[in-house]
């Protein structure tokens, strides 16, 4: 079971607000929580604007009374059309999207204009991950483009930069400005061709501080709200606290030291090395050495003495 503490998420959105002078200025990313309840906290602490990664999520968002919900994701095909669904049926929420390229944009604007709206996008920005986006220097080109399309409106900028995850953070920073300065220089020929400044998200957990320096930037947290062991061991300057924790079982002891729980891959993010998956508080000493669907099997030290229906309280290392 996922286990989560409403206070320690309390503290968290405090922590979070903390490091901006205005709240207008957050735009937390839902994927982490998935979560009505946690999004509900989020909106009684003044925060209004929300980013996600699936149309669930921004459907939950609507649900929750969400006002201003941005899917930080280029819809295609039977995706555009779900978001246009939306858009019908939630009349109360503002949905965005991203998109960077026109073929994908002229599709989202063929649709909407067919069925009488309109939807806000933000040009997706490759500032060096190279997973999505379109190079900002190539930009410009794109937002001409996009002009003539009636049923988009053009509100703003969006650079992710989640490949920075420097444990120094000096380091972090100096990268992470060299890759905003092609933004600013971006924002700054649309500002020359059209007077209008458009909106500019930037950033994730890892370089959210860095950007809610800027002025007007907006940043887009995510992990924040629960933490995990591998945020805490890289992003010392950010205090936040645990606050889910997975709860599961020890079910078999099939060797002398080694035991098994159940804690499989689809109860646990399995992305990375074996050993940076979980961290028991309770279990300091157990060390993963097999993971499967259903069991993670650990290593246990000499004359231990865990027990079968052991309760372990896990702090995943990516959440």
């Amino acid at each position: 079971a996922l286990v989560v503490f409403p206070d320690r998420i309390r503290e968290n959105i405090r922590i979070l607000k903390t490091f901006v002078p205005d709240v207008r200025r957050l735009r937390p990313h839902i994927k982490t929580s998935k979560s009505f309840e946690v999004a509900c906290m989020l909106m009684q602490e003044g925060i209004t604007q929300f980013k996600c990664a699936t149309i669930a999520e921004a459907e939950m968002l609507a649900q929750a009374g969400a006002p201003d919900v941005l899917l930080a994701y280029q819809p295609v095909g039977t995706k555009a059309v779900r978001l246009l669904n939306l858009v019908q049926s939630y009349s109360a929420t503002s949905f965005a999207c991203l998109t960077d390229n026109l073929e994908c944009a002229t599709y989202l604007d063929t649709i909407f204009k067919q069925a009488g709206k309109t939807i806000r996008v933000y040009i997706d920005l490759n500032i060096g991950m190279n997973r999505t986006g379109i190079k900002p220097d190539a930009a410009l080109e794109l937002f001409r483009q996009l002009q003539p399309l009636t049923a988009l409106q053009v509100d703003g900028l969006h650079a992710y930069d989640g490949h920075l995850r420097d444990i120094n953070f000096d380091t972090r920073t100096e990268k992470c400005n060299q890759a905003f300065a092609s933004v600013e220089k971006l924002q700054y020929d649309i500002v020359t061709l059209t007077g209008h400044k458009l909106l500019i998200i930037a950033g994730g957990t890892p370089s959210f501080t860095i950007h809610a320096k800027r002025k007007d930037v907006v940043c887009s947290p995510g992990t924040f709200i629960y933490w995990d062991k591998g945020y805490q061991s890289i992003l010392q300057e950010q205090p936040f606290l645990f606050a889910g924790v997975a709860v599961t079982r020890i079910v078999s002891k099939p060797d002398t030291n080694i035991v098994c729980a159940d804690l499989g891959h689809k109860a646990i993010a399995s992305e990375n090395p074996l050993t940076n998956r979980v961290f028991f508080l309770n279990a300091p000493d157990l060390q993963p050495i097999g993971h499967s669907e259903e069991h993670l099997v650990l290593q246990a030290p000499e004359n231990h003495s865990y027990k079968v229906g052991q309760l372990l309280y896990g702090i995943p290392y990516h959440i």
